[in-house]
Formats: C-alpha cells, structure tokens, sequence
C-alpha cells in the first residue's frame, strides 16, 4: 500500500479528468482525492496499491479529450483509515 501525491499538467481541466479519476479509483478500491488547480493544472492523492494506482492512471488518460504532458509524482506517507476517494 502506498499514497502518491501528483500533480497533472496538459490538457487535464474541462475534459472530465476529474470524474474518470473518481470512477477509476472507486472501482480499483483506492481512496483519495483530486481537485483543479488554479494554473490548469489538477492535483490528486491517490492510495492504495500501487498496481491499482497506475490502473487509475492508465484508465484517466484513455479518456477521449485528456492529453497528460507531464507529471510530478511524490510518494507521502499512508492516512490510516481513510476511506472512499473525492473530487474537491
């Protein structure tokens, strides 16, 4: 089990990212949130295992509009007993 924080950037805001990032993660149990930031781009929180992270991931870019140019990516530390995955 592992927590990344990472932020989004390209065309990643007004292209339902943030939706397919919530239905990703619902249905590979991991848990979290994401949220549009200011300078276009998003950011998420995202735990779980890390197969399943990068399962959320793959699943958010094959959305038809979305075009991922970059990441920046951190590992952080786990929140015990979080549950269920947000948009902010």
């Amino acid at each position: 089990m592992i927590r990344r924080h990472i932020t989004f950037y390209g065309r990643v805001q007004g292209v339902g990212f943030r939706y397919r990032a919530r239905h990703a993660a619902e249905m590979y149990g991991c848990t979290g949130w994401v949220h549009n930031d200011s300078g276009g781009s998003v950011t998420m929180e995202i735990q779980g295992e890390e197969q399943y992270i990068d399962a959320v991931i793959a699943a958010i870019e094959r959305g038809a509009f979305v075009w991922i140019e970059s990441m920046d990516v951190k590992t952080i530390p786990l929140i015990e007993g979080e549950y269920g995955f947000r948009t902010r």
